[in-house]
């Protein structure tokens, strides 16, 4: 008689449980909290160090009598180094493991710190925060490729946007701790209690990572990395992603460069200290990055997308008056949108790559970083010839960029459902 004939079968199979195969990292499991805390840890690190001294360029300035776009290249030369070796410290973290670059890059890093504060010169500062930014280039690719082999497909998004969220907490602490420092004993005692800081963050961050469980050695041939970088500047959706991420991030680092300029001078005339505390608007950043997950399950993708240029948009012409509570304003909106959308496209690169994520990543990276040296040179320029409305229409310009390659994907996406391109990655 069969089981369906009994019904003993049926009963059986209904009362015991599946036994759950995926090993991997979820929420409220064994691990996740640590995981997450460390590479929150990681990114505040991270962000601390690369940022050190975009809230300082004022006080950089005077010291070594240079003008804005001068002393921006102290944060251009920083993201710039990043963008540069990112690539390559991915390819390392394919054969040596993402733990393991990720600790030797924090090592490097936060060692460097510990000099920038004693450079002699503007060139000198220069040449060091170039070598910060490169050592620190293992660290974010690495990071998400770790997200996306140890957690769950189902809380990637989640998972990166707390790692994002530490990033803004670093840019913000950095920020807001180096204004109140530098205003007491200069910018060179501020730095350093930075590098101090991140130290602290890289013993905290080895201890609480878990080691990898998912992650398989790669090779470190060249060809099979030029393979690799290949299939992924051929793939349309990346490419889309990686331009929206530059866009983004030349809104971001413009804004924030340039700034501190706006508020020494007239009519805001503010101290050193209140400029650093002005950065605690990272905070709303901190928020929108890590509820990007639910952002993208209510709009979908695309118009989560649409909803962080059109925030970013507003606080751009928002921060335009002439009137310090709207400024502020502004720079909610900006630093919301921002991180929203750079959370929603990290994560929808690691989710879009189903081999070589590292390089992927560390592809989205190097268009980010690119897009933050792009933002803090041409932004400072901007606001030289024009004033902060120079800044803002570089802005402006950066984000319609955003909303149009989001548009196209969205064509692209439609063309392919009713079969009329061939298959294949689609969408933004």
């Amino acid at each position: 008689m069969s089981p369906a004939d009994t019904g003993a079968s049926t009963i059986v199979a209904a009362t015991i449980p599946v036994p759950d195969s995926d090993s991997r990292l979820t929420p409220g499991g064994p691990g996740y909290r640590r995981m997450s805390f460390a590479l929150f840890l990681a990114g505040v690190a991270t962000f601390a160090l690369l940022y050190s001294t975009q809230a300082l360029l004022p006080l950089i300035s005077s010291g070594f009598a240079v003008s804005a776009s001068a002393a921006s290249w102290t944060v251009a030369a920083a993201t710039g180094g990043l963008a540069l070796f990112v690539l390559p410290m991915s390819a390392l973290s394919e054969r040596f493991g993402r733990r393991t670059v990720m600790t030797a890059s924090l090592v490097v890093a936060v060692s460097i710190g510990v000099l920038v504060p004693f450079a002699p010169s503007l060139g000198a500062l220069v040449a060091l925060r170039f070598l910060q930014g490169a050592a620190l280039a293992g660290l974010p690719a690495s990071a998400t490729a770790y997200l996306a082999e140890e957690v769950r497909p189902k809380a990637l998004v989640t998972a990166i946007g707390l790692f994002v969220a530490g990033n803004s907490v670093g840019g913000m602490s950095g920020r807001v701790i180096t204004g109140w420092v530098a205003q007491e004993w200069g910018w060179r005692v501020a730095v350093g209690v930075i590098g101090l800081i991140a130290v602290g963050c890289a013993i905290a961050f080895r201890l609480l990572l878990p080691a990898p469980r998912h992650f398989t050695p790669g090779s470190l041939r060249p060809r099979v990395l030029a393979r690799t970088v290949r299939d992924h500047l051929a793939n349309p959706l990346l490419c889309r992603l990686y331009a929206i991420g530059a866009l983004f991030m030349t809104v971001f680092g413009g804004v924030y460069t340039v700034i501190g300029y706006r508020l020494t001078e007239a009519p805001f005339s503010l101290p050193q200290g209140i400029i650093g505390s002005i950065f605690l608007v990272y905070l709303v950043g901190t928020v929108s990055a890590s509820t990007a997950g639910r952002l993208v399950g209510r709009l979908g993708r695309r118009g989560a997308l649409y909803l962080a240029g059109g925030t970013t948009a507003a606080g751009l012409v928002v921060s335009l008056a002439d009137s310090l509570p709207l400024v502020l304003l502004g720079l909610v909106l900006i630093t919301a949108g921002f991180f929203a959308g750079h959370a929603v496209a990290s994560s929808a690169v690691s989710k879009t790559a189903t081999t070589g994520r590292a390089q992927a990543s560390a592809l989205y990276q190097s268009a980010y970083y690119i897009g933050s040296s792009t933002g803090s040179t041409v932004g400072a320029m901007a606001f030289h010839a024009g004033g902060w409305a120079g800044t803002v229409g570089v802005g402006i310009l950066a984000v319609a960029g955003v909303v149009t390659i989001t548009v196209l994907g969205s064509r692209a996406a439609r063309v392919e459902r009713r079969g009329l391109a061939p298959i294949g990655p689609s969408g933004a």
